[in-house]
């Protein structure tokens, strides 16, 4: 029954990478569809190679924090199981909601929230829980500032060119910094996942002696982190995200790309090029965080540049609320879906 477990989490774990792809296909295509750089299609064959050339590039900083987030040697299967259960729901009710949230916190969100419900706050790394919480205000807030900065900037070096051929210079970059900043979803994100099947494999293979592990489950820690993780893992994490991102995020491309403020293709590269720096700095100290917060806030800091009621903040406000609600649900979820799979199985 216990391996049938690990089976079902792996599946609803790449379920739920494949489900963040689509879901936050906007972050990297919202600014490079609605300056009509790229057609949608292009768009999101562009995000998704990127997406998964991530895998060559990142080391598993994200994975380690994520799957650190309890403790692995005092909850069950049963907890992941139901912790990923509320991350998809959550995901897909905000998806068809056409809401923006992070799938990072409602992974977090989900983990912890189970793991309580089965054993109480204690198994919980609050230190992370914190940590991860705190980018809610300062994702955005750090995107806004660095991407009004490179508009200043960027506007200050282009003072005196032509205006049709600065536009047609920031499509050709635009598509550099739509890049970057899908380079930095897939990191991110993707690693996320990562560390939860490998805190499924810790949990699985608890107290089983390092030598009788099979190979497809070896998990190289050095110094107390995650250093490498089986092939399989990263393959078909970088494979679902991708894939779901050529499925697109339609509902959120709307909300992203024209609803908190028109875009140019000057104003794209100023977002996406801060949303990548910051992700790409962020995945260094191993910080998840969200890229839907990350490019809202660059998006924000770039309409700045020419007045602040360029920004619609009722948009930015309501996407807030979401924000601060997505981790506390994603946990009472999680506890719910957890004592429901306890009485219908009768596993704890």
């Amino acid at each position: 029954m216990e391996f049938t477990l690990l089976i079902i989490i792996v599946v609803l774990a790449f379920a739920f990478d494949l489900i963040n792809g689509f879901h936050d296909a906007a972050n990297s295509i919202a600014t490079v569809v609605s300056t009509k750089v790229l057609t949608p299609f292009q768009a999101v064959l562009w995000a998704a190679f990127f997406n998964f050339l991530a895998y060559l590039v990142f080391e598993l900083h994200i994975a380690d924090t994520i799957a650190k987030i309890v403790d692995t040697s005092a909850i069950t299967l049963m907890v992941i199981l139901a912790g990923i259960i509320a991350a998809i729901i959550w995901n897909l009710l905000t998806w068809y909601l056409g809401i923006p949230s992070s799938s990072s916190h409602t992974l977090v969100g989900g983990f912890a929230g189970a793991a309580i419900a089965y054993t109480g706050w204690d198994v919980v790394h609050t230190g992370r829980i914190v940590k991860i919480a705190a980018f809610i205000f300062l994702a955005p807030l750090l995107g806004m500032i660095i991407s009004y900065l490179f508009s200043i900037a960027l506007l200050w070096i282009s003072r005196r060119g032509n205006p049709f051929r600065l536009d047609k210079r920031f499509k050709g970059f635009q598509l550099l910094s739509s890049a970057l900043f899908s380079l930095g979803h897939g990191g991110n994100d993707a690693q996320k996942v990562m560390g939860i099947i490998a805190a499924a494999l810790m949990v699985y293979f608890n107290g089983v002696e390092a030598s009788a592990i099979p190979h497809w489950a070896q998990i190289e820690m050095v110094d107390g982190r995650i250093h490498d993780i089986p092939h399989w893992i990263v393959l078909g994490c970088y494979s679902a995200i991708s894939l779901g991102t050529l499925m697109g995020g339609w509902r959120i491309v709307k909300t992203m790309g024209t609803k908190i403020t028109k875009l140019t293709p000057f104003e794209g590269v100023a977002a996406e090029s801060a949303g990548a720096v910051l992700l790409f700095g962020t995945e260094a100290f191993g910080i998840p965080v969200s890229t839907t917060h990350t490019i809202t806030g660059a998006i924000m800091g770039v309409g700045l540049t020419k007045r602040i009621t360029a920004v619609r903040w009722g948009v930015t406000i309501n996407l807030l609320y979401a924000w601060l609600l997505t981790i506390p649900v994603s946990m009472i979820l999680a506890a719910v879906i957890y004592h429901l799979l306890a009485v219908i199985t009768g596993i704890s």
